[in-house]
């Protein structure tokens, strides 16, 4: 069993009787992979791409037991720690992690993004909130304009919500 695997089974038990946060964290999975491939990142960067996906979410259980609320900032404060066990337990390399748990603890923030694992990986997981929020149409618009990058993750964007076909 590869350790991806491994991690996918270790959150899908994490996240027991969430079936939204396991559905959640599969398609941010699927979304990443797709782009992460299609921009061509090494193996390498795919592979901690795949992880950062699965665990971005880690600290909500974590945040809403200690603060009563899972706001993007305490998941990113909280989720690290956390991911840093899981990963290590299923056989991930130090500077793997290292690389995985700095992502958790700034997927929610959209400034100073540092590499294309992060950009793909804040792409994936807005891609999916969006449908997820019932986001407007304005919402989808203002990120097109201020999160994406990516041409791929432009191009899913812009097609799952037929952002070229409808006037506003």
């Amino acid at each position: 069993m590869t350790r991806e695997l491994k991690l996918k089974e270790r959150m899908i038990a994490y996240e027991n009787g969430s079936p939204a946060r396991i559905q959640h964290f599969m398609k941010v999975y699927a979304f990443a992979d797709m782009i992460g491939e299609a921009e061509k990142l090494s193996e390498e960067k795919m592979e901690i791409l795949r992880a950062a996906a699965l665990v971005h979410d880690i600290g909500i259980r974590v945040a809403e037991e200690k603060y009563g609320s899972c706001s993007g900032k305490l998941q990113e404060k909280e989720g690290p720690a956390i991911a840093e066990k899981m990963l290590a337990e299923v056989g991930y390399p130090g500077d793997a992690i290292r690389r995985i748990c700095y992502l958790v603890g700034h997927h929610h923030t959209y400034t100073n993004i540092d590499g294309l694992d992060y950009r793909i990986l804040v792409e994936a997981d807005f891609l999916v909130n969006l449908f997820e929020n019932e986001s407007s149409r304005h919402a989808m618009r203002n990120a097109d304009e201020k999160v994406f990058a990516t041409e791929t993750g432009k191009r899913i964007l812009h097609e799952m919500f037929a952002l070229d076909d409808v006037a506003e």
